[in-house]
């Protein structure tokens, strides 16, 4: 065989193997949030555990910033989370609306319902406590300082590079970076920027001095920040003049 025939045939497989990859690269970039939220509606089964997957760290996120630690051996933040999904999924025909944002909301109220439930469950009934005693008003306002917590840490409506970040929910966009960061960094944010602790509080949460928590928290932003910044959000929000009254108490 001439060496011609075998580099034509060498530029057809190249080709083929581009256009396979360029097909690849328009289904991910095509299975965004609303394109599976509108394939869930439209009854497509396995869209919907991909769509409610885009939103397990977000949940996480909010469940951990909500369960204190003195709450944490009796209620599980993940399994609120998977509760949360099974609920979603059972209950998805009565979801009405047509934007991630409105999707983003329903699915926040399942979760309030389930952390109220294991609350009273697996404390309440336990042993009756008035530092535990929680309303659902309690729980809606402490969840919602928690869910104003993740736009401040980005300037809100900015023309950003990553168009995809544009569209998306802010919240959910946040706590997967927030995600990626180490569990250490990660725990002193929540506290401190979602919970609103003073640098007191996070120490005797964390078991460490009140020195070695500012210089980790310190060093925590400067991570996070890139985090965000890679990922095409502006960060903003994320200094020093966050404090307790920025957040919400844990339960």
């Amino acid at each position: 065989m001439g060496i011609g025939l075998l580099a034509s045939k060498q530029t057809q497989s190249d080709s083929r193997q581009s256009q396979k990859s360029a097909r690849a690269n328009e289904s991910s970039a095509g299975d965004s949030p609303l394109r599976l939220l509108n394939a869930a509606r439209r009854g497509a089964t396995a869209q919907l555990g991909e769509l409610l997957q885009c939103y397990r760290n977000y949940l996480t996120i909010l469940a951990r910033a909500q369960i204190g630690r003195r709450l944490q051996a009796r209620v599980s933040p993940s399994d609120v989370v998977q509760e949360t999904m099974l609920e979603a999924v059972r209950d998805f025909g009565q979801f009405h609306g047509t934007t991630e944002r409105e999707f983003v909301v329903w699915l926040r109220q399942i979760f309030v319902n389930n952390l109220m439930r294991f609350v009273a469950v697996h404390v309440h009934t336990a042993k009756r406590d008035v530092r535990v005693e929680v309303s659902m008003q309690q729980l809606s306002n402490s969840l919602s300082s928690t869910v104003a917590g993740f736009d401040r840490f980005v300037v809100a409506n900015v023309s950003s590079p990553s168009a995809a970040a544009v569209r998306r929910e802010t919240g959910v966009l946040v706590a997967d970076q927030l995600t990626k960061l180490p569990a250490h960094y990660r725990e002193v944010i929540v506290l401190r920027n979602l919970q609103g602790m003073p640098f007191e509080e996070v120490a005797q949460e964390m078991g460490r001095s009140t020195g070695s928590v500012r210089m980790l928290w310190m060093r925590a932003i400067d991570r996070f920040r890139s985090l965000l910044e890679e990922s095409g959000l502006v960060a903003d929000g994320l200094s020093a003049r966050q404090t307790s009254s920025d957040g919400a108490d844990a339960l």
